[in-house]
């Protein structure tokens, strides 16, 4: 009789730990379906992908003269192309900053916290992620040629998906956090680089409820 009562609790106490890893394996695998967005009392789909939000509408700033000479020459472009003075200040007071795993800051920033700071200072988006296997979720893919300033592209740099990022300027030109010579402009092209290029996009943001393109 002592026997079988043993068994019995065995076979409860294995039913009950199966019972609880089911319940614990369903609920990591539930597919979460975005809410509706209520707009003027009538209900409309919630954006399919990520965004990330502006404060408010973008205003440019002219460049100074002096920047716009610079990176007219270094991009090899028309002075008149150089039209961002926020983007091209910004790059300007970062250049050269040295390469730090986790740094936020100029005594050393690693390539998405650059990128994630850019966002913020020169592009008013408050939320970026951090770190670039989220930035990823963030973009709208486009074709290499297509690619315009302020899109963000990754690279797969030692076996890693989407381990690098940077960004986009002109004429085929991408400022990034190198891990050997910190901030600098170089070639998307630059052999060095190009042969780990994987995707490149616009940042996708969202204003007054309506998702858009950065279109940058």
């Amino acid at each position: 009789m002592t026997q079988i009562t043993s068994t019995m609790k065995t076979r409860n106490s294995t039913f009950a730990f199966l019972l609880l890893a089911f319940i614990i394996t369903s609920c990591s695998t539930i597919k979460k379906t975005p809410r509706p967005v209520v707009n003027n009392g009538t209900y409309t789909p919630a954006p399919e992908g990520p965004t990330v939000k502006k404060l408010g509408p973008y205003v440019m700033e002219k460049p100074e003269k002096e920047i716009a000479e610079k990176y007219a020459t270094i991009l090899n472009v028309r002075k008149t192309d150089i039209r961002n003075g926020r983007l091209y200040k910004f790059i300007d007071e970062w250049m050269g900053t040295p390469y730090r795993y986790g740094g936020l800051d100029k005594d050393g920033v690693d390539c998405s916290g650059f990128v994630y700071t850019l966002q913020q200072q020169v592009y008013d988006i408050q939320n970026m992620p951090r770190s670039t296997n989220l930035q990823i979720n963030f973009i709208k893919r486009k074709y290499e040629e297509e690619l315009k300033e302020g899109d963000l592209v990754f690279f797969d740099f030692d076996g890693r998906q989407f381990s690098h990022v940077g960004v986009y300027l002109q004429n085929g030109y991408v400022v990034h956090a190198s891990t050997r010579r910190g901030v600098i402009i170089v070639k998307l092209h630059d052999p060095s680089l190009y042969k780990y290029f994987s995707r490149g996009g616009s940042v996708m943001v969202e204003r007054e409820g309506e998702e858009i393109s950065s279109g940058r």
